[in-house]
C-alpha cells in the first residue's frame, strides 16, 4: 500500500468520521435513548481520533504500514460496530466491539515496536 492510498484512506474515513458525528448530533438526538447516544458519541470519537492518527502514519516518513492496517481494521470493528448497535439495537455488534478494539491497541504496539527499530 503507497503513501498516496494510506493518506485517501486516512481522508476518507475522517470525512465519515465528522458526517456520521453530525449525523449523530442532529439527527438521532431525539431517536435514541441517551445510553444508546453515549454509545454512538464513543465511537465517533474513537473514530476521528484514529483517522487522525491514519493520516498521521501516512505521512511519517517511518514504515508503519501493520500499525495503519490494525488501526483501520479497529475503526472499522470499533466505531461501525458501536454505530450499528446503537442505532439498530442488534446486540451481536455489541459484541464484535472488543475485538476492534484489540486491533487498535495492536496498531499503537506496532507504532511502538516500529519507533524503537528506528
Amino acid at each position: 500500500m503507497n503513501k498516496k492510498s494510506q493518506i485517501a484512506i486516512a481522508a476518507v474515513l475522517g470525512l465519515l468520521g465528522v458526517a456520521l458525528g453530525a449525523f449523530g448530533a442532529h439527527g438521532l438526538g431525539n431517536s435514541l435513548s441517551e445510553q444508546m447516544l453515549e454509545t454512538y458519541k464513543t465511537g465517533v470519537l474513537y473514530h476521528l481520533i484514529h483517522s487522525v492518527v491514519l493520516l498521521v502514519l501516512a505521512l511519517s516518513n517511518y514504515k508503519f504500514i501493520r500499525s495503519f492496517i490494525f488501526i483501520t481494521v479497529g475503526i472499522l470493528l470499533f466505531s461501525f460496530s458501536l454505530y450499528i448497535y446503537s442505532v439498530m439495537g442488534i446486540v451481536f455488534f455489541a459484541m464484535v466491539t472488543p475485538f476492534g478494539g484489540v486491533s487498535f491497541l495492536v496498531g499503537w504496539i506496532l507504532i511502538i515496536v516500529e519507533a524503537r527499530k528506528s
